[in-house]
């Protein structure tokens, strides 16, 4: 289980740091269908609880490696972070005390929302661009989802950042995995508080997304921007429908 639970973590290390998700898509759902199978049981709650070790893990591996590439906004991430932090706590407390099939589907729809507005934004220029005014409350909803899902923020500070804010796509993955980082640690210590959080699980999830975020980092760069774009939006909805087919058909 301890291997299969560090491949997990790898693969959402991998993944997260390319993509800028902080790995929670690949985690919540893929500890829910594993574990089982040997013989362990565990709620969206506490998977989200791990996930947010994984995101911590993520945001300091991958932003280490964006930041000697020179391609952090660090101003933007140190402006907009505090609306991450304080949505990220509140999404967390909303963690421990609503239904699973609620935080399923909230979960399922965002992730279709996110891959919507990329795929509504591929054929647009990869530009600077004049960011809007809805970018705060946009960033303070990505914490709360952060918070409540374990997704790391990124399924949403990424589409925010790159259609709204007018920040370059690779520029927003990266400040995105700078912010999702400072966010994960207020959330990390809600779900401690409420006794959710695995810390050996936590920890096999942490070294495998330490080691894949490292290696995620260095091949972002080799991508083309729409093929991100694109793999990064398939992600979503496959994700999406495994965890609508879990809470919703497969009861």
């Amino acid at each position: 289980m301890t291997l299969a639970v560090l491949a997990i973590g790898l693969l959402a290390g991998v993944l997260g740091a390319i993509l800028g998700l902080g790995g929670g898509v690949v985690v919540v759902p893929a500890l829910e269908f594993v574990l089982p199978h040997f013989g362990r049981d565990i709620s969206i709650a506490q998977a989200v609880a791990i996930s947010q070790i994984g995101v911590l893990a993520v945001g300091l591996s991958g932003a280490a490696s964006y930041l000697r590439q020179g391609l952090v906004r660090a101003r933007t991430g140190y402006l907009l972070s505090p609306y991450t932090i304080v949505g990220g706590a509140v999404g967390s407390f909303l963690g421990l005390v609503l239904p699973a099939r609620v935080v399923a589907t909230v979960f399922s729809a965002l992730l279709l929302y996110s891959a919507y507005n990329l795929l509504r934004g591929l054929k647009r220029v990869d530009a600077e661009r004049e960011p809007s005014r809805l970018v705060p409350p946009a960033m303070t909803f990505a914490g709360v989802m952060s918070g409540l899902l374990g997704i790391g923020g990124g399924t949403v500070q990424v589409p925010v950042l790159n259609l709204m804010a007018g920040v370059p796509i690779r520029q927003a993955i990266a400040t995105s995995t700078f912010i999702m980082g400072l966010t994960a640690v207020g959330n990390a210590l809600v779900y401690q508080a409420g006794g959710l959080l695995d810390l050996p699980l936590a920890g096999a999830v942490a070294l495998g997304v330490l080691i894949g975020a490292r290696a995620g980092a260095g091949l972002q760069s080799r991508i083309p921007a729409a093929q991100l774009k694109l793999f990064f939006s398939l992600l979503l909805i496959f994700t999406a429908g495994q965890l609508l087919w879990k809470y919703w058909v497969h009861l």
